[in-house]
């Protein structure tokens, strides 16, 4: 890519993104529009415009970002939102520092050298963009020069290691500090027990439950709940569930009907057939009305075999003191390791039901296999990655598909493809595979839906670094080179070194399109607007179907942190190799930061709480991105023939998996577990204890018309319990 298309990519992106946010301005003011740009606003209670005016400054959505607090984001979007913009400040802190002397101090020793001329002299068919003169490309071997690149390398390095400590300590504090509040919260109060021994002749699976843990904590167990396979009842809870949405948006469409016409309206029919499309004609409200009736009857049927036929073996176990509850999760109950495995319990909307019943060893091989798949994947995705990253280059393209020539040869044309194919290409590519890396994560045996999304993010990640960054770097320089390592195959390590100045210029528009294109699309959410009123006017007749089609789901940090780990991966990885990337990382977080600012505090709704458990595996990918920066700097010094940098380099990354290993001893237990001070905290209120065990029941097994005691006595096989007073710590 020329220097003429690189700015046409980035005066572009600019463009939309301008274009994107004037939209924004406009559309959050239109009273219809609410919905979808204050949902989280709206569903706690609060006005959608702060202070009640929808007529103020269109850029007033900036200044009240910038002024929100961090506790602002704690009470509108959760603990785990707060620790994410502790991530984004931390890394944009990384690149203002590192640029602060980079930029100054290796650009002109790189702009004033003439490597790049050299190198044109000696290599037949090279070409050079005028962004290689600002980079280390243009810096002769041997030079006396590289000096000053060999201590940016500890600049950055050290930078690192002092930010990242420093955020540790506050998102520890952070941790602590939510799992001090007095407020209940219900897994504070219990215990995830699975791996279950079989039970001995003539006792129930609750018998031994309460038994077990009645004798050793006599004083604060409370309750238990063997978990039960809920297959059945799920399958026909859901088609319950679907069936009363269906009779409600009839009896909207009849309600509607009547207000338009006469005042018996227009009765809505359906068929019976598949997908209503065939069968018999019926009148959808009496139809709907008695097929609730129906599977009402068999769902209560169901609901009695699965609570006294289908219990698992695994159990939540309640006490009346968190203190007791955190205790017992780190503590080992039984000799063999494949028994009573108790851990903490999740969040009671995070529980993954149909993966408690899994056992210790059958967990282990899942994960191992699960590994092995990832591992396969990230290998053969690389292969479409790499092919997609180098056919879509223009000089390519004329080379494998002629007749296009006369098209991409005109200039307009030449320049809009050469400034965003690719990256278009690459971005489309990735946006297949999450839903693949979520499925696979739930497959190991993951008991909750926050650990899910930890563990698909992990995958994500490592899968972006090696087919995004790697893959783009390898595929590019062996398409561009391949006479060159046909000629000489012992040049290939070279080459693909020297070719990773060139690589900047395509990971400066990749870094330019997220920014500048991706978060505005995410300001101004035009697609979810255009689907809302879509919805809306020809599919939502029912509040209920209203809500769903503007809720707005969470941050979705699955996907957006391994984005957000790539980009600081290609920044860092480039940063003293061409440091004219740094100000396109820092507009990157630096927007990123004000823009999901606004997002989570008034459009985003946190769908789980881990009170910032996804920040150890980010703390991890930050570190393995930097070692991934030092590895390359060593291996690119050896390349311009500076072997002073062997020996001085090669302590840094040792100093990173130190520092590593020194965080993971310092910090990471209180992650893994809930520190006893933290959980000795008073309460402000006495703990219900019946709620905190109800909170628990699934859906599908609990009963809205009867009673507490009623329901009790519905579930006496498969909810043990014992005595119910006295006082909760």
């Amino acid at each position: 890519m020329d220097f003429s298309s690189f700015l046409t990519s980035l005066g572009t992106s600019f463009i939309i993104f301008v274009v994107l946010m004037l939209l924004f301005a406009w559309l959050s003011t239109k009273e219809g529009n609410a919905v979808v740009y204050y949902p989280n606003r709206i569903l706690k209670g609060l006005e959608p415009w702060e202070g009640g005016s929808r007529t103020r400054n269109p850029l007033a959505w900036m200044r009240e970002a910038l002024s929100s607090t961090e506790q602002d984001v704690i009470n509108m979007s959760g603990v785990d939102t707060a620790v994410y913009f502790v991530f984004l400040s931390t890394v944009l802190g990384i690149l203002v520092l590192s640029g602060v002397v980079l930029l100054p101090v290796l650009l002109p020793i790189a702009a004033t050298d003439h490597g790049v001329k050299k190198d044109a002299k000696t290599t037949s068919n090279a070409t050079f963009s005028d962004l290689d003169k600002l980079s280390m490309a243009n810096i002769q071997e041997k030079s006396s020069r590289l000096w000053a690149f060999l201590v940016a390398t500890y600049w950055v390095s050290f930078v690192i290691y002092f930010l990242l400590w420093k955020a540790y300590k506050h998102v520890s504090a952070l941790r602590a500090n939510a799992l001090m509040s007095p407020e209940v919260k219900p897994e504070q109060f219990a215990v995830l027990v699975r791996d279950l021994p079989d039970v001995t002749q003539g006792q129930t699976r609750k018998e031994q439950v309460d038994s077990y843990f009645k004798s050793i904590y006599p004083e604060t167990f409370y309750r238990s709940m063997v978990v039960t396979n809920n297959k059945e009842v799920d399958k026909i809870w859901g088609e319950l569930e679907g069936c009363k949405k269906k009779l409600a948006r009839a009896e909207a469409i009849y309600a509607e009907s009547m207000k338009k016409g006469s005042s018996e309206g227009t009765r809505p029919t359906n068929k019976t057939g598949f997908l209503g499309l065939c069968g018999k004609k019926v009148d959808s409200i009496e139809y709907y009305s008695e097929k609730i009736k129906e599977l009402t009857q068999k769902f209560e049927a169901e609901q009695k075999v699965t609570l006294r036929e289908k219990q698992q073996g695994s159990a939540l176990v309640f006490f009346t003191s968190r203190v007791t509850a955190a205790l017992a999760a780190q503590s080992l109950h039984a000799q063999m390791v494949d028994k009573w495995t108790v851990t903490e319990a999740p969040e009671p909307r995070q529980v993954i039901w149909s993966n408690l019943k899994i056992k210790f060893f059958e967990r282990m091989i899942r994960q191992y296999l699960i590994y092995i798949v990832v591992f396969l994947t990230i290998l053969f995705f690389m292969i479409p990655i790499t092919f997609i990253s180098a056919l879509t280059t223009l000089r390519n393209l004329r080379k494998l598909l002629p007749f296009l020539k006369p098209v991409v040869d005109q200039d307009a044309i030449k320049t809009v493809l050469e400034a965003y194919l690719p990256q278009l290409a690459l971005i489309i590519f990735l946006a297949l595979l999450p839903k693949l890396l979520l499925f696979l994560s739930k497959t190991e045996g993951i008991p909750s839906g926050s650990h899910v999304v930890r563990a698909a993010s992990g995958k994500y990640f490592y899968f972006t670094v090696f087919n995004v960054f790697i893959g783009v770097t390898i595929g590019g320089t062996l398409f561009s080179r391949l006479k060159a390592i046909q000629k000489n195959p012992n040049s290939i390590v070279s080459l693909l070194a020297k070719s990773l100045p060139g690589n900047a210029t395509f990971f400066l528009t990749f870094v330019a399109l997220k920014f500048f294109v991706g978060y505005g699309l995410e300001l101004s959410r035009i697609v979810p607007l255009i689907i809302y009123h879509l919805k809306r006017k020809y599919l939502c007749k029912s509040e209920a179907e209203i809500k769903e089609a503007w809720f707005p789901g969470d941050l979705g940090y699955a996907t957006r942190v391994p984005g957000d780990m790539l980009m600081i991966t290609i920044v860092l990885c480039y940063s003293v190799i061409a440091p004219v990337i740094i100000p396109f990382g820092v507009l990157y977080f630096a927007l990123g930061w004000l823009i999901l600012r606004n997002q989570a505090l008034k459009v985003y709704v946190p769908s789980y709480e881990s009170y910032g458990r996804m920040w150890p595996h980010m703390h991890t990918r930050i570190i393995g991105a930097l070692l991934l920066y030092q590895v390359t700097m060593l291996g690119y010094f050896v390349v311009m023939k500076f072997y002073y940098a062997t020996p001085l380099l090669f302590p840094l990354p040792i100093s990173s998996a130190i520092f590593f290993f020194v965080c993971r001893k310092k910090f990471y237990n209180a992650f893994r577990h809930t520190a006893l001070e933290v959980a000795s905290q008073e309460l402000k209120e006495t703990s219900h204890m019946e709620q905190i065990f109800k909170s628990y029941i699934p859906p599908s097994l609990s009963s809205q018309k009867q009673d507490e005691k009623q329901e009790d006595e519905q579930y006496e096989d498969a909810l043990s319990q014992v005595s119910r007073t006295g006082s909760f710590v």
